[in-house]
């Protein structure tokens, strides 16, 4: 089984050693999967979501030469969450040359941290460049999938069928917006939508606008809409600390430099691989110059705001990067722009007209804008799997809530893989960089299947229990058990992040235990 080990490139643990860095191979981190030997069994599997992981996932198959598969994306186009967002100010948070497939570099960013736009056009060119678009079937939603004991049994909501031996959900976690909970929210008589149903049909300028919520999102909807002809009512709950990472415009000149020589952008790749895990991680996960140097930079940013009442109520009460921290050079100098009113007193109720306080005050508004997050918890659900001795993916779930073997296999539904799952690097890596991981995973398996080694495979329960315990063992120290509330912290009270360095996780997954699994 040589020819199915993951053979990702080694860096060094402890410290940063530039020199290695630089001179090390350009390899991508999961190289190409080769094909299948030859007379190995082929089987049919089914993706869900035609978003990054979905088409990370197409590509691989084809790779090891497996056409026999299908892409199931409930819109007309890929993209998945950059297809979804549409707001003003749009962009990632992670550098533009590290936000991408490891061996699809891209010359054409436009900005340091590329605007929505951009990524899905660069999700668009992956497509057509891989010939995944013959495999995709826009605007049809999963539904029910059944496990019969051989196969997954998927219905999609139109009632179309299908079945494979193979089910993965790429369906990602920022898909499911939610909607604060405030008495009269219905009655308002503007225009009311939620920042990732954003209403392109509105005009902005000259309105009265109240925002909802201040995190990563928010941050950029204020940034950017503070700059149009209109009054901003931001209406802040908790504070959130902003780590001041400038952006740049990359000119022609230097796009065309990486055109020519795309070893550039493959370095710039390596140093922010580097840079994550062995400064931003270690910030979060452990006490050292890392963290002290992100808090005093936080702290830094922060001073900038030069009204003493305003920056009080611009403090947070909590430790930075409890919170997913926000990455934005131009929040502070928003909020002091003369048209942005920071609220910070309680919503009681929304009217007609606007929103009223606690403190009575009445806020006039046009439109009204909810920055509320997503239910982050619910992953691949509405849709139920129900495994082959009738046991539902929300029961087995239960009050625990939802968590699995590595992010990626739940015990009792074989041949099962949840891409992006509870417990990835969510909020210390970039998503694509562990998803190339997780999707070297899942083939791996299907390499063994392909060999006849197993018709199904589970994670057994002792083994994803003996993995709950030393997520809960790592936890103690990180960031995200410090003392505020966040949207990572799942039923059982554990954040459902990875308390460790990204490339611990990388390498965790480098080839499959099998003695961690149910074989069948």
């Amino acid at each position: 089984m040589t020819g199915w080990t993951l053979r990702p490139e080694r860096s060094p643990q402890h410290c940063f050693d530039w020199r290695r860095l630089m001179n090390a191979p350009l390899s991508p981190p999961i190289p190409s999967i080769p094909p299948l030997p030859e007379g190995a069994r082929k089987p049919r599997v089914l993706i869900l979501g035609a978003g990054m992981s979905g088409l990370l996932m197409g590509i691989q198959l084809k790779r090891a030469g497996i056409e026999d598969f299908s892409i199931f994306e409930k819109r007309e186009e890929v993209g998945g969450t950059w297809r979804e967002n549409r707001y003003p100010g749009l962009a990632c948070d992670v550098p533009a040359h590290y936000y991408t497939y490891s061996f699809e570099p891209n010359p054409e960013w436009h900005h340091r941290f590329a605007r929505g736009p951009e990524i899905q056009n660069y999700m668009r060119h992956i497509a057509d460049k891989y010939d995944l678009r013959r495999h995709i079937v826009f605007g049809e939603e999963a539904a029910d999938a059944r496990f019969d004991g051989r196969r997954w049994q998927v219905k999609m909501k139109s009632g179309r069928e299908d079945s494979g031996e193979f089910l993965v959900s790429a369906c990602g976690f920022l898909h499911h917006p939610r909607e604060p909970q405030i008495p009269g929210l219905e009655h308002f008589a503007g225009k009311r939508f939620h920042s990732a149903r954003w209403d392109m049909s509105v005009d902005l300028k000259g309105k009265r606008i109240g925002l909802i919520g201040t995190g990563s999102t928010g941050a950029q909807i204020v940034s950017a809409v503070s700059k149009l002809p209109c009054e901003l009512n931001v209406f802040q709950r908790t504070p959130q600390w902003v780590f001041p990472l400038p952006d740049r415009e990359y000119p022609l000149a230097e796009r065309e430099l990486l055109k020519r020589f795309p070893i550039i952008a493959r370095t710039a790749y390596k140093f922010f691989d580097q840079s994550f895990d062995h400064v931003l991680a270690r910030a979060m996960i452990e006490p050292g110059w890392q963290r002290r140097m992100v808090e005093a930079l936080c702290q830094w940013n922060l001073d900038r705001v030069k009204d003493p009442l305003l920056r009080r109520h611009l403090t947070p009460d909590y430790q930075p990067m409890c919170k997913r921290i926000i990455m934005s050079w131009d929040f502070y100098p928003a909020m002091q722009r003369p048209s942005v009113k920071l609220v910070v007193d309680g919503i009681e109720r929304v009217e007609e007209q606007g929103i009223r306080t606690v403190d009575g005050k009445l806020h006039p508004l046009d439109v009204l804008v909810l920055a509320t997050g997503f239910n982050t918890h619910e992953y691949l659900r509405p849709l139920e799997l129900t495994n082959a001795q009738g046991l539902t993916l929300s029961q087995a779930w239960g009050e625990r809530g939802p968590h699995a073997y590595y992010s990626l296999a739940i015990p009792g539904f074989p041949n099962f893989f949840l891409l992006g799952g509870p417990h990835s690097p969510l909020a210390n890596g970039s998503v694509i960089r562990y998803t190339e991981a997780l999707v070297g995973y899942v083939m791996q398996c299907i390499g063994h299947y392909g060999e006849g080694r197993f018709n199904t495979l589970a994670p057994r329960q002792d083994a994803t229990d003996a993995f709950y315990d030393s997520l809960r063992e790592s936890m103690q120290g990180t960031v995200w058990v410090s003392g505020c509330q966040n949207w990572y912290i799942g039923k059982d009270g554990l954040p459902e992040v990875w308390p460790r360095r990204p490339r611990e996780f990388n390498e965790a997954l480098r080839r499959p235990r099998l003695e961690a699994f149910e074989l069948n």
